[in-house]
């Protein structure tokens, strides 16, 4: 019977398909670092109250390469280049999603709406991660392995995603409320359908590494396009709706450690 926890595991358990996972995961995550790294050097005057959280999102995203990079060293096991059809991050902005590299590499103070803009397009991706890791702590928290980076990466990124909710709600009351729900549409929009053709990608690369019969991949592309028929009817709606997070400045306290001794 197919099911996420059998997936990941038979990934898991194969030195290359783990290599592969690994090396997509810790460069989306070095591209977010940076991503955040240069928003929060360019954040504009009125909003330099926000530069430590963008900051610190942006080291939280450089720590989960690192995790990731060193789980493989754990294995004995070198990064692989990531295939361009894998590349979450590199599609999404390919699609106009968040804002541009190349703007991101001028030293130019960003606008009160380009701030907005990546607030809302980290909305929906943030729920899109901590969704995933949601399912990986429900089966692997306890993995002697993994166990400890999912954990980690999961409070991180519930962090993340009630950040941006915070954040949001307040450019909302400031009378920024119709381009938030605009963005957030097209973000989320765009964003399943890349995840769709992410996820079609990856699989079929874990297939042919693993040996998967024909009839297993077809039935895994099935699910994988079910899943974005539904996201595309009705499950968008999730990943646009703000409302206040239960914990308040998710990003403003003191920062967890760089990285766990155990990963190093």
């Amino acid at each position: 019977m197919l099911s996420a926890q059998s997936l990941f595991q038979e990934i898991l358990d194969h030195d290359d398909s783990f290599r592969l996972f690994c090396s997509i995961a810790a460069s989306g995550e070095a591209q977010g670092g940076w991503e955040n790294g240069r928003i929060a050097a360019l954040v504009p005057p009125s909003e330099r109250a926000l530069a430590p959280k963008i900051a610190r999102h942006g080291a939280d995203e450089d720590k989960h390469g690192r995790i990731f990079r060193a789980l493989l060293k754990k294995r004995g096991l070198a990064p692989v280049p990531v295939p361009p059809e894998t590349d979450y991050t590199m599609l999404l902005e390919r699609q106009g999603i968040g804002l541009a590299h190349d703007k991101l590499r001028r030293d130019e103070p960003l606008t009160v709406r380009d701030i907005i803009v990546y607030l809302a397009h980290s909305r929906v991706t943030e729920q899109r991660a901590a969704d995933q890791m949601v399912m990986l702590r429900k089966h692997f928290a306890d993995h002697p392995e993994v166990g400890k980076a999912v954990r980690m990466i999961s409070r991180d990124e519930d962090n993340h995603l009630a950040y941006t909710h915070e954040e949001l709600l307040r450019f909302a009351a400031a009378g920024h409320g119709r381009l938030i729900r605009r963005t957030l549409r097209e973000s989320a929009l765009t964003e399943i359908r890349v995840y769709r053709d992410v996820s079609l990608a990856v699989m079929a690369h874990m297939g042919r590494i693993l040996g998967w019969p024909r009839a297993k991949s077809a039935l895994l592309a099935a699910g994988i396009h079910a899943v974005y028929a539904y996201e595309r009817l009705a499950g968008w709606h999730r990943m646009v709706g703000l409302s206040m997070p239960e914990r308040r400045d998710a990003l403003g306290g003191p920062p967890a450690p760089a990285l766990d001794p155990e990963f190093a």
